[in-house]
């Protein structure tokens, strides 16, 4: 196993008036106990804290700048501070929170001063999607956060650190691909091919498929009709346990594909490429809703990140008519029902086939064809208060930071535009 260790980068999404100001706060406050500190000498953290104390700053700042200035000091002997000191915070500083089925997927709780912290939408870099996850299932550790304005807008550089498997180095031809065919009807199916070309082992989680589609519904009418009657809380409560309850499924079904894939030898992986997944949906508004809903992106990053854990190369493909070519003659077939596919050529033996397997085969058949896209190989090998969150997916509700006043609450709620 190999620790590696890696910086997240998250872009803060639209802070209204009220939070900028609070950020700005919180940024002047503990550039300006750095700057004292420095201009103090510190060289111990009990020096930095007789300083650092008297600043209106949260416990995780204050404990952050006690490291960060000795070690300017003592370690790295500087002679005087860089404009634009990022605000820094231990790992126990900064609270992830995930609700897949909202237009912006992901939160972030950063710390104000004592008691008092700032829920905000973030968008994390997609390519780093299956880190975060790692993180906020807790198979990743966080270490120190940074939080900086560029240009007007907020990040936040969170640094992650896991153990992976040693990935052997193999060329295509050596490697067993295994497609992952990720669908409406089975909510992943996995196949390969045997010595001989012919598929084999096919394993479908239809039962999984079923559940998560009836507790999405559930979610969907439930909570929009407890909404309607004002029942706000109620919902969010009724809706985090059924995205929880999918979350329970994800997990357990991405840890039976690896499973899977360590039973075959030298696999890789071989997933669909999101972009043009996203790029290629137009079904209208309510299939829309489903398929974008669906856990696309939260099972891939899944299974990249338990895949790397167990030393699993992992490789995207285009999916562009992986559904609709037949996998024994390539010409292009239907779907009579969605669980089944028919192929339009008469000469073809293929006739009526599972229609997931038959996307799983052209998937792993694209890997064949060297039409894979390496995700994230040189990047893994690098070292590098109140729940505001929405609960509808189409729109953003106003966050609710802790300890705010019941007037600047008020001032704050709206609707952030997805």
């Amino acid at each position: 196993m190999t620790e590696l260790t890696k910086t997240l980068e998250l872009k803060l999404v639209d802070p209204n008036a009220h939070k900028r100001r609070k950020l700005r706060e919180t940024r002047d406050a503990y550039q300006q106990a750095l700057q004292d500190a420095f201009d103090a000498g510190c060289t111990t953290q009990t020096d930095a804290n007789d300083i650092v104390v008297n600043y209106d700053l949260s416990g995780y700042a204050k404990n952050a700048l006690k490291q960060y200035v000795p070690q300017l000091t003592t370690t790295y002997n500087a002679d005087e501070l860089s404009e634009g000191h990022p605000v820094r915070f231990t790992n126990e500083g900064l609270q992830l929170d995930h609700k897949p089925e909202n237009a912006i997927e992901w939160y972030v709780k950063i710390p104000h001063h004592e008691d008092y912290c700032l829920w905000l939408p973030a968008q994390p870099n997609p390519k780093q999607r299956d880190w975060l996850e790692a993180l906020y299932a807790g198979d990743a550790e966080m270490g120190e956060s940074r939080l900086f304005e560029r240009e007007g807008t907020w990040f936040l550089h969170v640094t992650a650190t896991r153990e992976v498997a040693e990935q052997s180095e193999m060329s295509a031809n050596e490697r067993t691909p295994i497609g992952v065919d990720i669908g409406e009807a089975s909510l992943v199916t996995v196949c390969h091919r045997d010595e001989r070309g012919s598929p084999i082992r096919p394993k479908l989680w239809a039962d999984e498929g079923k559940t998560v589609r009836r507790l999405r519904k559930t979610y969907f009418t439930a909570t929009r009709r407890l909404q309607k009657r004002g029942s706000e809380r109620i919902a969010q409560s009724f809706g985090d346990d059924l995205w929880n309850r999918i979350d329970d499924v994800f997990h357990r079904v991405t840890r039976e594909v690896i499973e899977y894939a360590e039973s075959v030898e030298n696999p890789v992986l071989v997933l669909e490429d999101l972009t043009y997944i996203r790029e290629s949906m137009d079904y209208g508004e309510y299939m829309n809703r489903r398929l974008h809903g669906w856990g696309f992106a939260k099972l891939h990053a899944q299974i990249r990140y338990k895949a790397a854990e167990r030393g699993i190369p992992v490789e995207a493909v285009n999916p562009r008519n992986t559904s609709k070519a037949c996998h024994a003659c390539d010409d292009h077939g239907y779907r009579p029902r969605q669980a089944t596919f028919r192929c339009s050529n008469d000469d073809c033996w293929l006739g009526e086939y599972q229609a997931d397997m038959n996307g799983a085969i052209n998937i792993a058949d694209r890997y064949r064809s060297g039409e894979s896209h390496r995700q994230n190989d040189r990047t893994f090998r690098q070292k590098a208060g109140d729940d505001d969150s929405a609960t509808d997916g189409a729109s953003l509700t106003g966050p609710q930071d802790s300890q705010a006043d019941a007037e600047t609450q008020q001032e704050t709620l709206g609707t952030y535009a997805s």
